[in-house]
């Protein structure tokens, strides 16, 4: 049945070690209670004999006593040493997990470097610069070409209609005025007088035109 067991983890294993260890260290403290008290017991005893002037009875005792406290000497001693190992358990489990987590992280970057080309890449990155540039240069000269296109369309016809507009302005002034000047008598001087009023007149839309 115990082939069949299943095996704790590492984390179950040092828990159930910590347990173990405390129990020691509680039985450790117990029995070193249980020598203090000794201790005190054999000193007043000792304290007692020597009272008494019994010197055989107090050396023997003594010497107990001697033997009692190298005992709880040792006690101290081994509790220490049960604390260690428990300190050295956690660290060692520290350890594990530190190694634990450069092993995973060296299996990720193998597979990064198994899957990355650097010069791919890199060739990749310069066509990529090569091919961006041209695409600008291409852009910016399209963009060029239909700026003068339609530029040069666009200002012969603004040109062209900002002139008819002043004419068509002038024309209908002059017509208005031509229309509203009085009558003359035919002849030289009349015809220079019509031409001389159209003239003036011209004069005035053009300087109306040029101050606005």
């Amino acid at each position: 049945m115990d082939f069949f067991k299943k095996k704790p983890t590492v984390e179950q294993q040092i828990r159930q070690n910590d347990r173990v260890l405390k129990k020691q260290q509680r039985d450790i403290a117990r029995d070193r209670g249980a020598l203090e008290r000794e201790e005190k017991k054999l000193e007043l005893e000792i304290k007692k004999a020597a009272k008494q002037g019994n010197r055989q009875a107090a050396t023997i005792l003594a010497k107990q006593l001697v033997q009692l406290r190298k005992q709880k000497t040792k006690s101290y001693s081994m509790g220490s040493k049960i604390q260690s190992i428990g300190n050295q358990q956690k660290l060692m489990n520290s350890n594990m997990k530190m190694a634990s987590a450069m092993g995973t992280t060296t299996k990720t970057m193998t597979q990064m470097n198994k899957v990355m080309d650097p010069q791919q890449t890199m060739k990749v990155m310069q066509e990529f610069s090569k091919e961006s540039t041209k695409m600008e240069m291409s852009e910016e000269m399209i963009s060029d070409t239909l700026d003068d296109i339609l530029d040069e369309s666009g200002d012969e016809e603004e040109q062209d209609a900002i002139v008819n507009q002043v004419l068509d302005e002038i024309g209908i002034e002059i017509s208005g005025k031509m229309v509203n000047a009085p009558s003359a008598h035919g002849g030289a001087l009349g015809e220079s007088s019509r031409k001389n009023a159209a003239d003036d007149e011209i004069e005035k839309q053009l300087a109306a035109l040029r101050d606005l």
